[in-house]
C-alpha cells in the first residue's frame, strides 16, 4: 500500500510518496497543471503495484482540474481542511519548515495516519453546484447594490417615490421608473397607464396609490436633472442585466440539484436553491461524524465557556460557514408554515420564551440534524422519524 501527499498551487503541484512504514518511495517531486503534467504523474501513479491512498489539501478552485483528472481515471483521492495538516505536522516537529515539497511529505504521513474517506464520486456535480451557487450570490449582491445607488440617486431626483413604495422596489415600482422616469411624466399618467399598473400588480395598486402617486409626482421637491436621470437609467439597465442572469443561474442550479435528486429535497421547504447551496458548501456528509461537527461548520453550535467550577453555553459561535446558516435559515419560515412537526417544535421554543429569531435558530438546528440523517442514510424525509 502506498500513501501519495500532493500539495495543490496556481501553476503546478508536488507530490511525495511513502510505504506502509512510512518510507519515501518516491523524493517529492514536481508536475505542472496541465495535462502533460497530470499524464506523468498518473504514470507515476500506474508504475506503483498495489492500492493507493491520495490525500490533497483543500485548497479552493486550483485542484479542480486535477480532482477530475483523478477521478475519471479511476483513483480515489481525500481531501483535508489545511489547518488539520498543519496541525498534524506541529505535533511531530518543533521547526517552522515550510517548502511544497515539505508539505507534500507531511500530507502523505497525514493520510497514512487518519481513516481514508475517499471524495465521493458525484464530488464534480457538488463543484459545480459550489460554483453556480457563489456566483449566483455574487450577481445577487452586484444586483443589491444598484438598488442602493438607485435609492441615492432618487433622494435627489424624487424623494417622495421609495417611501410612497414602503422603501421596497417592488416590481411596479421598478416599472414605473423604467416606463416613466421623470416625476413630470409621472403626473401626467393616464387611464391607460393605470390599467397597465394594476394588471401588473394583480390590483394590489389601487386607484387610489395611482392618484397619491400623481400628486407626489406634481409636488416634488426633487432637482430636475439629466445627468441624474441618465445614472438612473444606467442603474435600471444594470440591475435589469444582472436580474435576468441571476433567474439564468437560477434555472441552471435547480437542473443540477434534480439531477442529484438529494434526500433532503424531500423535507417540506426545502427548495432547490437552498438545497444547492447546502449541498455544495457541506460537501461530502460522510466526513462528518455527528450531525454536532455539521452545526459547527454551519456556524450554529452555541459557545462553551467553563472558569473554575463554572460552566455554561452562550449565544451562537457563527464562526462558520455565513452562507449555510444563510440557506438553513432561509428554509425555517417555509418549514414551518409546510411541516406540522417543525411548527410544533417552534410553538414549543416560543412558549418557553424564546424570541421569535431564537426560536427559528433552534428549527435550523433541527432541521440540520435530520438532513444529516437523510444524507448519511440515503432516505427521504418521513415526519414520523422525528421526535
Amino acid at each position: 500500500m502506498y500513501f501519495v501527499g500532493i500539495d495543490i498551487s496556481k501553476f503546478k503541484h508536488d507530490c511525495a510518496i511513502i510505504d506502509e512504514l512510512g518510507d519515501t518511495v518516491t523524493p517529492s517531486r514536481s508536475f505542472p497543471n496541465d495535462r502533460e503534467g497530470f499524464s506523468h504523474f498518473k504514470a507515476l501513479l500506474d508504475s506503483l503495484e498495489g492500492e493507493k491512498k491520495i490525500g490533497l489539501e483543500s485548497t479552493g478552485h486550483y485542484g479542480q482540474n486535477l480532482k477530475q483528472f483523478l477521478e475519471s481515471n479511476g483513483f480515489t483521492f481525500m481531501e483535508f481542511n489545511p489547518l488539520l495538516v498543519s496541525r498534524f505536522v506541529r505535533s511531530k516537529s518543533l521547526r517552522n519548515t515550510k517548502t511544497d515539497s515539505i508539505d507534500a511529505l507531511s500530507i502523505a504521513h497525514y493520510v497514512m495516519t487518519v481513516e481514508y474517506k475517499p471524495y465521493p464520486s458525484s464530488f464534480y456535480h457538488l463543484d459545480k453546484l459550489k460554483s453556480l451557487t457563489r456566483f449566483r450570490n455574487s450577481l445577487v449582491r452586484q444586483r443589491s447594490r444598484q438598488l442602493v445607488e438607485l435609492t441615492n440617486v432618487l433622494d435627489k431626483l424624487f424623494p417622495e417615490f421609495k417611501p410612497f413604495f414602503k422603501d421596497k422596489f417592488s416590481v411596479t415600482a421598478l416599472y414605473i421608473l423604467a416606463h416613466y422616469q421623470t416625476p413630470e411624466r409621472i403626473a401626467n399618467m393616464n387611464a391607460r397607464s393605470y390599467e397597465a399598473l394594476r394588471k401588473l400588480s394583480r390590483g394590489r395598486f389601487t386607484l387610489s396609490n395611482f392618484i397619491q402617486l400623481k400628486a407626489l409626482a406634481k409636488n416634488t421637491v426633487g432637482t430636475q436633472s439629466d445627468y441624474l436621470l441618465d445614472q438612473m437609467n444606467i442603474l435600471l439597465e444594470l440591475y435589469s442585466q444582472l436580474d435576468s442572469k441571476v433567474d439564468e443561474l437560477d434555472a441552471q442550479i435547480k437542473e443540477c440539484v434534480r439531477g442529484i435528486d438529494p434526500p433532503c429535497l424531500s423535507i417540506p421547504g426545502v427548495g432547490e436553491l437552498s438545497a444547492a447551496m447546502i449541498l455544495s458548501e457541506f460537501g461530502d456528509f460522510s466526513k462528518f461524524q455527528n450531525p454536532s461537527k455539521m452545526l459547527a461548520f454551519a456556524g450554529l453550535e452555541p459557545g462553551y465557556f467553563q472558569s473554575g467550577q463554572s460552566e455554561y453555553t452562550g449565544h451562537m459561535v457563527k464562526h462558520g460557514s455565513s452562507r449555510l446558516r444563510y440557506a438553513l435559515m432561509n428554509c425555517c419560515l417555509p418549514l414551518i408554515s409546510n411541516e406540522p412537526v417543525f411548527a410544533a417544535y417552534y410553538a414549543k421554543k416560543r412558549s418557553e420564551g424564546k424570541p421569535h429569531r431564537v426560536a427559528l435558530t433552534h428549527v435550523a438546528k433541527k432541521l440540520l440534524r435530520v438532513i444529516y440523517t437523510l444524507q448519511t442514510k440515503n432516505i427521504r424525509y418521513d415526519p414520523t422519524m422525528i421526535h
